[in-house]
């Protein structure tokens, strides 16, 4: 990592700078580190940053495409392991089994999301249509995922991309103006708590590739 400074009209800015190679791509990550610093604030800044940079390229690794990419003969052996010592069943679910499936994922799923609707609340709409005094568009998505189960356990779809912007538009087509479209360059995912503190963050737009 090295420090970079920058000379402007109202004082030096200084950067921590840091390149690391991605398979063949060659990706550069820099971050500020203040105006017209002292030697020692300079230090403590640069050591401080160093973390966050280290952290940044853990979550940004690259993620195999299991599509393209080939098995190591730890996981082929690990998978036949798997198949040798475990008996699978398959079983299909009734109806009154679909529909609790149905209500808990959505529950759960938009709770990620940072939906305030509760496991009570969702019931009530799914099965009474009755919606609470909540968010509009928390209650939207709620309608949304369970269409969206609904379409995916009746689709012969295998999975692909349209597939996946199909699900999309299902489930924010009448709470988010971008349903049914993949991000556009620059466009970054977050979660964030009440405090606006980000809780989650999804994985980075100019790393997301699409075949």
């Amino acid at each position: 990592m090295y420090i970079e400074k920058r000379k402007t009209k109202n004082g030096i800015k200084y950067y921590l700078g840091h390149s690391f190679r991605e398979g063949t791509k060659i990706n550069k990550i820099r971050k500020y580190l203040g105006k017209d610093l002292d030697e020692k604030t300079l230090k403590e800044r640069q050591e401080k940053v160093e973390k966050l940079i280290i952290e940044e390229i853990n979550e940004y690794k690259i993620i195999k495409d299991p599509l393209n990419a080939p098995l190591s003969n730890e996981e082929i052996k690990f998978i036949e392991t798997l198949e040798k010592n475990q008996k699978l069943r398959i079983f299909h679910l009734s109806e009154k089994q679909w529909r609790l499936f149905s209500e808990l994922f959505t529950f759960n799923t938009n709770a990620i999301e940072g939906s305030e609707l509760n496991s009570k609340e969702v019931k009530e709409i799914l099965e009474k249509d009755e919606w609470p005094k909540k968010s509009k568009g928390d209650i939207a998505e709620t309608y949304g995922v369970n269409d969206a189960i609904e379409f995916i356990r009746n689709t012969k779809e295998h999975i692909s991309l349209e597939l996946i912007k199909e699900l999309h538009k299902i489930v924010f087509k009448n709470s988010k103006d971008f349903a049914g479209e993949f991000r556009k360059k620059g466009e970054e995912v977050v979660v964030r708590d009440g405090l606006g503190n980000i809780v989650h963050m999804g994985a980075p737009q100019s790393r997301v590739v699409l075949y």
